[in-house]
């Protein structure tokens, strides 16, 4: 995932030297949450299920082997399809903190599972915000 600019500065001058360390070296291409593999079009049912063609078996969101699914050729279910491109996370939300044991090689969906507590926090302080600048400047805040 991209880096914003205001938080550039927290990263180290290696950081993608060490992201590609965890991401192919430690996780060898694939997601430490579900197992998905990187670059690839992977089959999914949108609820977490996805297809590992390697294995020729459904596994659920932490990577699981699924049963009682049927191949998805033989499913009357819609099946969609997404490339996965993992990204190196890290698991305090810290990136000063760069150990080896706070990162994380993750998929979008792992990824966004992770990091969905920060998200409502941050949403959280920027509607805090904007209803402050609302009662400062204009009076109350009405959505």
């Amino acid at each position: 995932m991209p880096i914003r600019r205001h938080h550039r500065w927290l990263y180290p001058i290696d950081w993608r030297e060490l992201s590609t360390s965890i991401r192919f070296r430690r996780a060898k291409g694939r997601c430490e949450g579900c197992g998905r593999p990187h670059g690839r079009l992977v089959l999914h049912l949108g609820d977490g299920r996805w297809w590992d063609e390697d294995l020729g078996r459904w596994r659920d969101g932490v990577g699981k082997a699924v049963r009682r699914i049927k191949p998805p050729h033989s499913l009357l279910e819609r099946t969609r399809t997404t490339r996965v491109v993992l990204a190196t996370c890290h698991r305090d939300h810290d990136p000063t903190n760069n150990e080896a044991s706070n990162l994380a090689a993750l998929c979008q969906r792992c990824h966004m599972l992770h990091d969905r507590p920060e998200h409502l926090r941050r949403r959280r302080l920027t509607y805090l915000a904007r209803r402050a600048l609302g009662d400062l400047f204009t009076g109350p805040y009405r959505l």
